[in-house]
């Protein structure tokens, strides 16, 4: 992973560049048609004076709204009629926005190659799991805010052991997952089956229904933190997540069984409650999931600040046992991916033995 400190942009050269422009929202959700389209990268608007400004809360996909003095990056939706919108295509500065696409540059990399962690995404790679064991090391002593996205995957590949152990350990500042992930986890905490099977993948009697089994359950209880307060479930990764206080997000599908009560089934009121946990992302870790991977990183800015000011990069860690998926998530425009090419159970139990190791100081 590239430690490559950030150089913050040269205004000077950018002396004679206009404030940038801002346009009244024509109604709510509506934007001006000529509106600026953000990026996940270091991004500066023109106030006036010379005054460059940072909007709060990046990500890609979204607008500059601009509220008194602050600047603040929002989704279209979520602009009202009135609202001022940044406005205009030019991303150099010379219409009052720069986006700062140098501010992490690898030495020697090419002049259009922007990224922060160099790696080609294939299976053959070697996994240097030393370094993501000390940058995660490194999040928990500076009280970062992991964002772990997972798949069912991790609980069926019996990768969930290991979770637990992360959740545990302070490694986990929230999870974002679906309605599977609970699921699952949940029927392995009251029936020792995930979708029926044990832990050597062995069929049992009935089998089929103990996921829809295990949601009824839970669901007499109103919620899963009320389930685990009951005895109901007695271990696993919700659990572990109730007892310790980590914040949750499961978002619903069309496919869902139930759903779990937790389970937000709005797409939209998903979205932002996922969007609440990726704005205070400090680093995220993604697994075996391709919809949610992707949907976080579109949500996240390439980029996170320290306490002085100071940027740096937002390492983003995404695994599965597919190169296709890891390259779609950098396709879609989150650059800083960090692709690792093997199963859930693997990576996990490998990465913890590392992490063990770090905290240790071997």
């Amino acid at each position: 992973m590239n430690d490559t400190p950030y150089t913050p942009p040269d205004f000077g050269r950018l002396a004679g560049a206009p404030a940038a422009t801002f346009v009244p929202a024509p109604a709510d959700g509506v934007l001006p048609d000529d509106f600026f389209a953000t990026s996940n990268l270091p991004t500066y608007v023109h106030l006036g004076g010379g005054r460059w400004e940072r909007p709060r809360e990046p990500r890609m996909d979204g607008v500059i709204v601009r509220d008194g003095e602050a600047l603040l990056v929002r989704e279209g939706r979520r602009v009202r009629r009135g609202d001022l919108v940044c406005t205009g295509h030019a991303e150099d500065g010379s219409a009052g926005v720069l986006v700062h696409a140098d501010g992490f540059r690898v030495p020697g990399a090419a002049a259009d190659d922007f990224h922060f962690m160099s790696s080609q995404v294939s299976r053959e790679k070697p996994i240097d799991y030393e370094q993501l064991a000390r940058v995660l090391v490194a999040e928990r002593r500076r009280g970062g805010h992991v964002v772990w996205v997972a798949g069912p995957a991790v609980v069926h590949s019996r990768a969930r052991d290991n979770l637990v152990w992360f959740i545990r350990n302070g490694f986990v500042g929230a999870l974002l997952a679906g309605n599977a992930v609970a699921v699952h986890d949940i029927e392995a905490a009251i029936y020792g089956t995930t979708l029926g099977m044990t832990d050597t993948g062995a069929a049992t009697s009935g089998g089929h229904a103990k996921h829809v089994r295990a949601i009824n359950r839970v669901r007499a209880h109103g919620s899963i933190a009320a389930a685990v307060q009951a005895g109901l479930i007695g271990g696993g990764i919700m659990h572990a997540l109730v007892v310790e206080g980590v914040p949750f997000v499961l978002a619903g599908s069309i496919r869902d069984d139930g759903p779990l009560p937790d389970v937000t089934t709005d797409a939209i009121a998903a979205q932002d409650a996922m969007r609440a946990q990726c704005t205070k992302a400090t680093m995220a870790v993604m697994i075996a999931t391709a919809l949610h991977s992707i949907a976080v990183g579109n949500m996240l800015p390439a980029f996170t600040e320290d306490a002085e000011g100071t940027l740096r990069p937002l390492p983003t860690i995404c695994v599965d046992a597919s190169e296709f998926l890891v390259s779609k998530l950098k396709d879609r425009g989150t650059h800083q991916a960090f692709g690792v090419v093997t199963n859930a159970q693997d990576f996990l139990q490998i990465l913890r033995m590392h992490v063990e190791r770090a905290i240790r100081g071997g």
